[in-house]
């Protein structure tokens, strides 16, 4: 990593915790690209929807729309990874922000003219999907070639405080807005011109060099391996790397496990639990949502103002099995403000192990790996959110919907602390200490700990 500019050092005088990165001249254009890819997502989100209904599509055709970006990411991640592992970050993003951009612009053209169609839509979803699929990867590689290692705490944390705040929150709204006064196609024509100006800050980046050198492909006497089989190879490696690696294949487990019990309660449900249990509608429902998204935004910001825990796998390992708990209120809440506070303990304990988890891939995970080990994170998360999605009704047609949110509500926890346990996480922290002052070169972990005992995953090899 390059040494700082006069201009950079002065300012690191006046930017403390949170700020620190912004210290750094390519992380600024980084994280001006994020934000503005992050609010064009926003207003596609919404505009998307309501694009759909005015063509006269119903629940139906919007599911097409939204699988189709589901597909994309699911069918595109893992080779995203391999690609981010390979080719320099930086030009990975522009070419996908590129694509994102003119697949934006396509849209809004049509819609301001009146000729978009619900399959225009659907295609303009795979095409955001696939660039997903792509982009996550090589952001999650490229942030520690561009800020300090002292500095990823807080870089994760604002990431994660954005998203909630633009995304979720911000370009929702704004979409909501010019849909009501306008059009849909407004809407989308904005988030068209998010998509551009988040490609200008990349293009106003310098070039990032990749953090590894590759061994070259090739076979026994020197022989180039073809492209496919060299790319397959390097997925299977990244899985080889998870399968070897206890605190990273406990983790994976327990969170797609997670994942797969409280996504659907989350997503679905919810909105039954504010209208039938609580007596609530569409505006409590929304109290509901924005409550969770403050929190998760407040204790992101929190934690990109901290050091890394001493027990940093310990902590962020029970605060997800903790932060589920509130569903247990959810679940019993017979008025919404009790379901408000749960959603607002919920994103609090939700988003801050995100911050630690982020960090702790970036400065453990050897560097030639981070995309694919990256890649393999954003997989388990979107292969088990439609399946928990998909469970969710039947389930609570069968136990009841308080049930529902009970069992998701105590399930984790005690799977969190077996994953502690079997992986021997408190001896592999202690180990590898992050919390100490961290230096540019510090060695990932190439191999995990010898004695560890081997997970029941393990076995398949």
């Amino acid at each position: 990593m390059s040494e700082p500019t006069v201009a950079e050092a002065a300012g690191s005088r006046w930017l403390r915790g949170p700020l620190q990165p912004f210290q750094h001249g390519q992380y600024r254009m980084l994280v001006g690209s994020l934000t503005a890819s992050m609010f064009g997502e926003g207003l596609w989100l919404m505009a998307m929807v309501w694009q759909v209904i005015a063509l006269g599509g119903k629940a139906g055709e919007l599911s097409l729309v939204t699988t189709g970006t589901a597909v994309g990411m699911v069918v595109t991640v893992l080779l995203g990874g391999a690609i981010a592992d390979r080719v320099p970050q930086r030009r990975i993003l522009l070419t996908t922000e590129l694509i994102l951009a003119s697949a934006a612009v396509l849209g809004a053209v049509l819609a301001m003219s009146g000729v978009i169609e619900v399959w225009h839509l659907a295609l303009i979803a795979l095409v955001r999907g696939i660039g997903s699929g792509f982009y996550f990867p090589a952001y999650s590689a490229m942030l520690p070639a561009i800020v300090p290692a002292d500095n990823l705490m807080a870089a994760n944390g604002v990431e994660n405080m954005l998203r909630p705040v633009i995304m979720q929150a911000a370009g929702p709204a704004i979409a909501s807005l010019m849909v009501a006064a306008h059009s849909p196609g407004l809407a989308l024509s904005v988030g068209a011109l998010s998509q551009v100006v988040a490609t200008v800050f990349l293009v106003l980046m310098r070039p990032v060099a990749l953090r590894a050198e590759r061994e070259q492909d090739g076979q026994d006497g020197g022989q180039a391996r073809h492209p496919v089989v060299s790319m397959l190879a390097d997925i299977r490696e990244g899985f080889v790397y998870m399968l070897k690696t206890p605190w990273l294949l406990a983790t994976l487990l327990f969170a797609s496990l997670m994942i797969l019990v409280i996504m659907g309660p989350m997503e679905v449900l919810i909105p039954f639990a504010v209208k039938d249990g609580a007596g609530g509608g569409p505006r409590e429902h929304a109290i509901v949502m924005a409550a969770f998204g403050i929190s998760g935004a407040l204790s992101s910001l929190v934690m990109a103002s901290r050091r890394m825990p001493r027990r940093y796998l310990t902590v962020m390992n029970l605060t997800w099995g903790v932060a589920c708990l509130p569903f247990v209120l959810i679940g019993v809440a017979g008025n919404v403000w009790v379901i408000v506070l749960a959603a607002f303990a919920l994103g609090a304990l939700f988003n801050a192990p995100m911050v630690i988890w982020g960090t702790l891939l970036q400065r453990r995970v050897p560097p030639a790996l981070l995309g694919r080990v990256s890649s393999l994170d954003f997989f388990v998360s979107l292969v088990f959110m439609p399946i928990s999605m998909a469970l969710a009704g039947p389930v609570s047609s069968v136990l009841g919907l308080n049930a529902t949110f009970i069992i998701a509500g105590l399930i984790p926890l005690p799977i969190a602390i077996l994953a502690i346990v079997l992986a021997r996480m408190p001896a592999d922290e202690l180990a590898h200490p992050l919390d100490q002052q961290a230096t540019d070169d510090e060695p990932a972990d190439e191999t995990p700990l010898e004695d560890a005992p081997a997970l029941p995953a393990e076995n398949a090899r």
